[in-house]
């Protein structure tokens, strides 16, 4: 099939499942962007400031991916669900507010999912964002367990399922391999 040029806009893409490599997929999708002179934005939300190699080798791209941790560890061990909330909330106002500002080609709104998942930011008020987003802006999301909603909004969803992992024969998370 051979696209006309009225049929490009901007992409609703989601990478989920409980298999490795949704962020890493996402992280592909800046840099191919990035590449192509596109402006990126990537929004990091639960994850915190754990150091790892991703994050580290976007750094090397200067103003063509801005990247921003916003959440402050997984929500599950932080003992703080009021806190987790509030940075929540606020990531996702900075998200809306990009999304809306017409300065980027690409926002990456990683780990998001979650957010809607936990209750922790209005799932309406995500969908009709979504729905209104630019039209030329593409637009990722990462995380497990996208909401049905989510997956019938997108254009691309991938599902990420694990078929063999070594840490089922005891190994460990590897610096540069997981993280």
């Amino acid at each position: 099939m051979q696209i006309k040029s009225d049929q490009s806009r901007g992409l609703l893409m989601v990478f989920t499942g409980n298999g490795k490599g949704k962020t890493t997929s996402a992280i592909g999708m800046a840099v191919r962007a990035a590449g192509h002179g596109m402006k990126v934005l990537f929004l990091q939300f639960i994850k915190g400031s754990w150091q790892y190699g991703e994050m580290e080798s976007l750094k090397k791209f200067g103003d063509t991916i801005e990247f921003h941790v916003l959440g402050g560890g997984f929500t599950w061990e932080s003992g703080d669900p009021d806190h987790d909330i509030k940075l929540a909330n606020d990531g996702w106002e900075k998200a809306k507010s990009a999304i809306f500002s017409n300065r980027y080609q690409m926002i990456i709104l990683d780990e998001f999912t979650y957010l809607m998942l936990f209750g922790m930011v209005s799932r309406e008020e995500v969908v009709s964002v979504l729905k209104n987003r630019p039209v030329n802006l593409h637009l990722v999301l990462t995380g497990r367990m996208a909401s049905r909603e989510i997956r019938e909004l997108a254009d691309l969803v991938t599902e990420m399922n694990p078929v063999k992992h070594p840490f089922e024969n005891g190994v460990l998370a590897q610096k540069g391999v997981e993280f």
